[in-house]
């Protein structure tokens, strides 16, 4: 016991004094904002002090109403666009005078401008793009120093979907040694991976920025999940002043604990680089062990098993809180995913933040990484987006994504484009994609790359060639296309990149081994890409605030394993409306034939109403809902799902009387008082009875008290006009929700709602 505390310790020791050398500061915090274009708030000397005092990461255009006549338009959802500054003073230790500072933004939207101290640093088109700039020339060290940001996205319209506005994402100092590992320098892979023995292969890049040159070595220490050192290697090089030099080590590693869906093992390396036996930087690195491949007649397979991508896009907006999206919601949202049977996010279409990735890694989500929705040519509703800077940007852009994903084991493929509109029957066009799939095989060998084809049958890309010179052939619908070009030319590898929730689009991916997968746009209802009074696409799983859709109910007794029952309905007499999960109509006066679907993965479906069978039906071979016409009756509704004769899962509804009382729920009861970090409190229209009331919607009136805050509130309602920065939001189909965050690092939060009318309701959380 002694020499494993022993081992602990200095394995404590160790992990401690390696954070110590880099020095990594967090630089959210203590900002000054302020919403239009201000002359000379560059320059230091410029007065802020009556300018609003925020952290960020920070959207100001989704804390604007809704409006028509804004510029932005059906792209981005009828939200502000327009100039935004961002200023902060800060002061840097003398003790770092003689090392090299950097600051790093994770995003800015968009067309920033980043000064310190009054000099540019440089300007980046690009929103979805991480970049960083060297401040060492231009600090005052052991003063104070000013960092001033201008975002602006007035150019209009910008895109076809919400995009935000501000620095939307994290930002770091970080300070180095002249002679420093390069960023995001540390690349590894384990191509050879198996359950015996994997090689992971870390290659790292070492800048020499002094003035002379030196004998370098690092060392490379692997760590298994539970933190235990595997194998070390070392290695020397010898590095002139200004130059640098790639080392590469194979460290072989018995019995690994492979990463997949089901268990996501993440590994680190910690790389530390030393001259004359002194440490001079260090890093940590996640990783994972795992190999797969894509196959022209069998699909997907990782680490020996043959499984079919059940993939969703997403957009990069968090639905009530904008582009400034916290991690929880992330992570509530792949929850629901997954719990919907969805083993597999495309990140439509541009890079997200690396935290999200992160997240996907520990959750087991394997990924589609893509970089752009437009090259040159425009489109709709987003004319003068990324198309005016795509020929003097696209290598830098796609560079830096590259550069920062490619250790995420949660990446499997990526994706250079979504249906674009240049021409691709022509030179140009085959040397754009080829372009970039070769930057990207350059910088990520392990890879294949693939793009989001759009109506190829029109841009001739079957027959002219170009679906040969892709790794994986993707498009966006038609999937009887896709079936055909691969029974044409069984040598391809294909995907749905883009694919809608009908059952023919299911089978297409069901019914065909060479199918890798496909990708349902999209996961969550997201902000713009609507028609106005609609500021939402609807066309999600799942709504802003994460209610379940009659899509997501029918995915998951397509894709999820656990046993699958659910009852809808047509929302209006005779099958007229949409498909519903409830038995409360709008008006009990006419609705009288009811047409029931049930959902449902199981051999045999039962359905009782007020306790009276209704009939058993056999699951059908196209796995179609079962359906009954159904003389409609107040009182519970049932459907029983069975194999071989065993009761394996269960739903049932009651119709609601009038609403009574307002009843709170949150999904976690503890917070940290950390951005990332939000609690999902949900109120609920009840009856006296305790059923909920579906078409209730009244005015829910949230108070908050104690250690915490509301940060915003939604319903879900794709045409709601209402703000998200409120403190009320009327129930829709007789539920709302409020996101709390924490704003102390101890203490309780008490949330109550009220109601005109209604008994209210109240919960608490801890902080800690």
């Amino acid at each position: 016991m002694k020499k494993i505390g022993l081992i602990i310790a200095l394995l404590a020791v160790q992990v401690l004094c390696f954070a110590q050398v880099r020095v990594i500061t967090n630089f959210d915090k203590d900002w000054t904002f302020v919403q239009q274009d201000v002359a000379d708030a560059s320059k230091p000397i410029f007065d802020d002090t009556k300018w609003r005092k925020l952290d960020v990461p920070h959207d100001w255009s989704i804390e604007g109403a809704y409006d028509k006549s804004n510029l932005t338009a059906r792209g981005g959802g009828y939200l502000p666009s327009g100039i935004g500054w961002y200023r902060k003073s800060f002061t840097v230790d003398q003790k770092l005078a003689k090392k090299k500072v950097t600051i790093e933004f994770d995003g800015v939207m968009a067309n920033s401008d980043v000064y310190i101290n009054g000099v540019h640093l440089g300007k980046r088109p690009y929103g979805y793009i991480n970049f960083s700039y060297d401040l060492t020339k231009h600090l005052n060290f052991g003063k104070v120093n000013v960092i001033a940001v201008r975002a602006d996205n007035t150019v209009q319209p910008a895109s076809r979907y919400y995009t935000g506005a501000g620095i939307y994402r994290h930002v770091r100092l970080i300070a180095t040694e002249q002679v420093h590992i390069d960023d995001y320098g540390v690349f590894i892979s384990t191509e050879d991976a198996t359950a015996a023995a994997a090689t992971v292969k870390v290659q790292t890049m070492v800048l020499n920025e002094s003035l002379k040159a030196a004998q370098i070595a690092i060392e490379t220490t692997i760590l298994d999940p539970t933190g235990k050192v595997v194998k070390t290697a070392q290695s020397k090089q010898t590095i002139a002043a200004g130059q640098s030099f790639q080392y590469s080590q194979d460290i072989i590693v018995a019995n690994p604990k492979l990463w997949n869906v089901e268990s996501p093992n993440l590994y680190q390396t910690l790389t530390k680089v030393s001259v004359a036996g002194k440490v001079i930087d260090d890093q940590v690195n996640t990783f994972g062990i795992r190999a797969f491949k894509f196959d022209a007649a069998t699909g997907f397979w990782l680490n020996g098993k043959n499984f079919k991508l059940k993939g969703a896009c997403l957009h990069h907006d968090g639905g009530a809180v904008g582009a400034a999206v916290p991690l929880a919601i992330w992570e509530s949202r792949l929850k629901l995913l997954r719990e919907a049977g969805v083993n597999a996010i495309r990140t439509a279409h541009n890079p997200v933040a690396s935290e999200f990735l992160d997240l996907c890694d520990r959750m087991g989500f394997l990924v589609m990484d893509e970089t752009f929705d437009t090259w040159n040519s425009a489109k709709n509703n987003g004319e003068r987006g990324y198309n005016r800077f795509f020929t003097e940007w696209w290598e830098r852009d796609t560079r830096a994504m590259i550069m920062r994903d490619r250790n995420h084991p949660s990446i499997v493929i990526y994706s250079v484009g979504n249906e674009i509109h240049d021409d691709l029957n022509s030179p140009a066009g085959f040397k754009k994609y080829k372009d970039q799939q070769d930057l990207v095989h350059l910088l990520d060998p392990t890879r294949p790359v693939t793009m989001a084809l759009f109506r190829p049958a029109n841009s001739k890309v079957y027959t002219n060639g170009f679906a040969e010179i892709m790794d994986v052939v993707g498009q966006n619908y038609r999937e009887n296309e896709l079936v055909a070009l691969h029974q044409a030319k069984p040598n391809l590898k294909v995907i749905g990149t883009e694919n809608t929730h009908v059952a023919v689009q299911y089978l297409a991916l069901r019914d065909h081994p060479f199918m890798a997968g496909q990708f349902l746009w999209t996961g969550f209802d997201y902000l713009g890409e609507a028609d106005w009074p609609q500021i939402t696409n609807g066309q999600g799983l799942f709504d802003r605030a994460g209610n379940w859709k009659q899509q997501s109910l029918q995915r998951q007794s397509w894709w999820a394993e656990q046993p699958v029952v659910h009852i809808v309905r047509k929302e209006e007499n005779a099958g007229s409306g949409a498909w519903i999960n409830n038995w409360t109509p709008t008006d009990f006066d006419t609705y009288d034939d009811a047409k029931v679907a049930v959902y449902s993965n199981s051999t045999e479906v039962e359905l009782f109403l007020n306790g009276k069978s209704l009939g058993s039906k056999q699951k059908p071979a196209d796995d179609s809902p079962r359906l009954w016409d159904v003389t409609f009756e107040k009182g519970t509704i049932k459907a029983i799902g069975k194999n071989n004769g065993k009761v394996v899962t269960s739903e049932e509804f009651k119709t609601a009387g009038k609403p009574a009382k307002v009843v709170l729920s949150v999904n976690k009861n503890q917070l940290k008082n950390i951005w990332d970090d939000v609690a999902f409190v949900t109120a609920k229209v009840y009856d006296a009875e305790g059923n909920l009331c579906p078409n209730a919607d009244d005015l829910i009136k949230f108070d908050v008290s104690g250690s915490g805050f509301i940060t915003a509130v939604d319903n879900g309602n794709i045409a709601s006009h209402e703000p998200y920065k409120a403190a009320q939001r009327h129930a829709y189909r007789g539920v709302c929700i409020a996101l709390v965050k924490a704003n102390q690092p101890l203490g309780k939060i008490t949330v109550k709602a009220t109601a005109d009318g209604l008994a209210g309701s109240t919960l608490s959380l801890e902080v800690k």
